[in-house]
């Protein structure tokens, strides 16, 4: 336990160090020993305060909301606890940003009012991406793009009520509004699907670093096709759920840092982050804290840093 909390707080000390030297008007060192005194942060572990000061209009591009006053989907498989809007600002208190994505998470499975009501409660701060089939009408597809979503999302990886052969039509349906195309597939999946993808009138926005392997990625199909579709302009990747694929582990996930760091090299205007709070996948909850932290290590500089969690989401997400 004593190894674990020395850990922690070596690599808070990089953070910190990092944030000191990059130090400019919009981030800065805040105290990396600031502490939450007692308060607890649901479903995020530690207590830590981020120890650095984020630009301005800094946004989580990916989180989600659970209510219990919203019901299941028949057949849901990936259900978790009430997640509500009121805990989730207390981790944006935590964390210092002030935007953020709602996304519609599997176990709601078409139906959107759970994120709806998410958007209504925090107003114009929150966007939304939610998840739709073929069926939808096109008054609802302006009556929810007044309410704040952005985009739609096909979560393939873990098995969906919706499929890849409705990701066209529906890009289609959805062009004139703006909205983007959200994926999370396999790379089996992902790269039988490219031909689509890459003619889409929207953009792509791939969840959790695409999914592409750690070991050789840069060589792997997967990395040559989004990085492509990136540097191209016609594609965003979020750098969520750095837990998913590491295997090494908190606090460092070192075997991810070499990944996020070519993605944002390469398509510097084309990243997002993203908390992935209330980490649904996860039985033992990641510090979101330490990741935030992380981000910025990965980012590099305070010019940087500002594109991925303001400018970029920003555009995207048109706030």
């Amino acid at each position: 336990m004593l190894e674990t909390v020395q850990t922690r707080r070596a690599f808070l000390r990089r953070a910190t160090a990092l944030a000191a030297g990059l130090g400019t008007a919009a981030y800065g060192a805040s105290g990396a020993s600031a502490m939450a005194s007692d308060e607890a942060f649901p479903h995020s572990a530690g207590s830590e305060r981020i120890s650095i000061k984020l630009p301005a209009d800094a946004c989580d591009c990916h989180m989600h909301i659970y209510d219990d006053r919203f019901p299941w989907a028949p057949g849901a498989k990936l259900l978790h606890p009430p997640a509500t809007v009121a805990m989730y600002r207390r981790l944006q208190q935590r964390l210092g940003t002030s935007r953020n994505v709602v996304v519609t998470p599997s176990a709601y499975g078409t139906d959107n009012r759970c994120t709806l009501d998410a958007l209504e409660q925090l107003g114009a701060s929150a966007r939304g991406v939610a998840v739709l089939d073929t069926g939808v009408s096109d008054a609802e597809l302006a009556r929810l793009d007044k309410a704040g979503i952005r985009g739609l999302r096909f979560n393939l990886a873990i098995g969906s009520v919706t499929s890849a052969a409705m990701i066209e039509p529906l890009a289609r349906r959805v062009a004139h509004l703006g909205w983007h195309m959200q994926v999370n597939m396999s790379n089996d999946e992902l790269l039988a699907n490219r031909d689509m993808l890459s003619r889409l009138p929207v953009p792509v926005v791939f969840d959790h670093f695409a999914r592409i392997p750690l070991q050789d990625s840069a060589s792997h199909p997967v990395y040559a096709f989004v990085v492509g579709l990136m540097q191209d302009k016609r594609a965003y990747i979020k750098l969520s759920g750095a837990y998913l694929a590491s295997k090494a582990g908190a606090p460092a996930y070192g075997d991810v840092a070499p990944l996020a760091r070519a993605l944002i090299s390469a398509a510097p205007t084309q990243v997002l982050w993203g908390s992935d709070w209330p980490h649904p996948t996860e039985k033992h909850k990641p510090d979101d804290a330490l990741l935030l932290n992380l981000m910025a290590e990965w980012a590099g500089s305070a010019e940087q840093l500002k594109a991925l969690l303001a400018d970029n989401p920003a555009r995207l997400y048109r706030f």
